[in-house]
């Protein structure tokens, strides 16, 4: 009987050490967080608040200083954790890129994810991938938390299946000019809720007139060209912000801060005379040569 006893004992000792070990090796496991974006939802909701429509043909997005912002706004949020990547949901025919998705597609730490668009251009199949991939990352213990830019009934689905694995769902939102854009049913299922305002969004929607239709005729820059501007306007940066300024702004690398790439944006394109919208490529090299002096100089 104290055999038995004992032997009982030794196995429980053995668990609770097992777990223990179990328990700081998670203690060390950085927190990992991921943006999910409902393109349909922000496209619309964005489009109303900044230009008065939700018809993508009459605006502008650039998206890419937009996904820099969100991803500098969940850094500070979630300040002890990292990014996974940035989902982004949105509708195709037959579920083939447009330019302007394939764009969105290469930038670094983005996953574009296309259901269909039928004829009345309306979303097929995003909630289910929303859903699936959500469900899927929550499971596998790969995200603690997810920022959810959405405001679909459909999407209720997706977050209870995240939060049955322990993952929490903070939805984000985008001011409505009149009553809301999200349902009711979603604000009272997610964990927390954040709504981003006008301001946040002026800088990167655009209305499209007459003239921005037409084809510029100005050529276009070398990558090597677009370097040198952005490592002009880091010197003059850095020489109106001080040193002080960049060490904040060193631990974001590679992400700049939404204002200061917005500000990047629009001195490089005055200085070159030429739009860097829709142009990945001719971005990216414009941020390389800003953070390249700046490393220079640290």
């Amino acid at each position: 009987m104290n055999d038995d006893l004992a032997s009982l004992n030794a196995r429980i000792d053995r668990t609770n050490e097992l777990l223990e070990r179990m328990l700081a090796e998670v203690a060390k496991t950085p927190s990992t967080h991921a943006i999910f974006v409902d393109a349909g939802y922000l496209y619309a909701a964005a489009g109303r608040l900044v230009a008065g429509t939700e018809d993508r043909r009459a605006f502008d997005l650039d998206a890419e200083g937009l996904i820099d912002a969100l991803i500098d706004k969940a850094r500070t949020i979630f300040a002890d954790s990292r990014l996974l990547r940035v989902y982004w949901y949105d509708g195709a025919r037959r579920r083939i890129h447009t330019a302007e998705q394939q764009s969105i597609a290469e930038l670094p730490d983005v996953k574009v994810r296309l259901g269909n668009l039928n004829a009345n251009n309306q979303q097929k199949g995003v909630d289910s991938l929303i859903r699936s991939d959500l469900e899927s990352l929550a499971r596998h213990r790969a995200i603690s938390d997810v920022a959810l830019l959405g405001g679909d009934e459909d999407l209720v689905s997706a977050v209870e299946a995240a939060q049955g694995y322990g993952a929490r769902v903070h939805l984000w939102g985008i001011e409505a000019p009149e009553g809301r854009n999200q349902a009711d049913p979603l604000l009272w299922e997610v964990d927390s809720q954040r709504t981003f305002d006008l301001d946040f969004f002026k800088p990167y929607v655009s209305r499209r007139t007459a003239q921005a239709y037409e084809v510029t005729n100005a050529a276009r820059p070398a990558r090597e060209d677009v370097r040198f501007v952005g490592a002009q306007i880091a010197a003059k940066w850095l020489a109106a912000r001080g040193r002080e300024s960049l060490v904040e702004l060193l631990p974001g690398h590679p992400y700049l801060p939404g204002s200061v790439d917005q500000d990047l944006l629009v001195e490089a394109e005055g200085l070159l005379q030429y739009s860097l919208r829709g142009q990945p490529d001719l971005r990216r090299a414009l941020r390389d040569g800003f953070w390249e002096h700046l490393q220079a100089q640290y």
